[in-house]
């Protein structure tokens, strides 16, 4: 895989925006306290999911007086602070593939189901490049990016989807980078870095980038998921606050932000 000093950049304008939000959040190894002692919750969110998390969180306070703290990063690097804090109380992935990764881990218990993070080929505006499937990300001279494989369900999704279709070695000959979060690929992807990447729909902002649909028989859709941590403080709360993200009002959040809610006829050959 062909490497970039722009790297850097990226990862500058991420933590920009992270240190601008409104909500308290962390991608870093350190979780966010609270403020003046008030009882909290904290959340394990996958970074894609910041924009309606961080709405559902100031609802949830908001109807129940906690608050809501959050530590945003790639599924793999929350499972991995989750065993090494063992606290917290939701995990809240990208898909249900790492949230049984967890369960696996004995991290979290049952979980409820969201909504869907449906993949798609982000383009330059224009679509310069004339990319109309994945078997085009295969062809020569082309600059891809790509979440990492380990630490984002977008990434295990692309995996997989170029492994069906055979095209993973002639991918990888165009992989420009590999992001840790999907919020990074996003930016990637804005800063015109790169021809093409495998985002979720939800991150494509049609006033900057286009996304070329990826048919159902191609398709990696992934399945929201929210639920408790075995070691939380605050069981009660904990699992109040899961049903509240899988809730209507909660659903609705997602769909407002571009995610189809769980459960969806046009998914309806997604299983969790």
């Amino acid at each position: 895989m062909k490497t970039t000093p722009v790297g850097l950049l990226v990862a500058l304008l991420v933590v920009g925006a992270l240190l601008t939000a409104g909500c308290t959040s962390t991608q870093s190894g350190t979780l966010p306290a609270a403020e003046n002692g008030t009882e909290s919750l904290l959340v394990y969110a996958g970074a894609g999911l910041k924009a309606p998390m961080q709405e559902i969180g100031q609802a949830f306070t908001q109807k129940h007086g906690t608050e809501v703290r959050y530590t945003f990063a790639g599924s793999g690097v929350l499972i991995s602070q989750m065993n090494l804090t063992r606290k917290g109380d939701v995990f809240v992935p990208g898909s249900t593939v790492e949230y049984a990764a967890a369960e696996a881990q004995g991290l979290v218990a049952g979980s409820r189901l969201v909504a869907y993070h449906v993949p798609v080929i982000a383009v330059q505006k224009g679509n310069p490049r004339n990319i109309g499937s994945l078997r085009d990300l295969a062809q020569p001279n082309l600059k891809v990016a790509l979440g990492d494989v380990n630490a984002t369900a977008i990434g295990k999704s692309g995996a997989k989807m170029f492994r069906r279709l055979d095209i993973t070695d002639a991918v990888e000959k165009n992989v420009v980078t590999r992001t840790p979060t999907i919020s990074e690929l996003t930016v990637y992807m804005t800063l015109g870095m790169a021809d093409a990447a495998v985002l979720t729909l939800d991150q494509v902002d049609p006033a900057k980038l286009d996304a070329v649909p990826i048919p159902a028989s191609e398709n990696e859709v992934l399945i929201v998921p929210a639920g408790t941590t075995t070691f939380t403080a605050n069981p009660g709360d904990a699992d109040a606050f899961a049903a509240f993200v899988a809730s209507d009002e909660g659903k609705a959040i997602f769909a407002k932000h571009g995610f189809p809610a769980y459960p969806d006829p046009q998914y309806a050959n997604v299983t969790p």
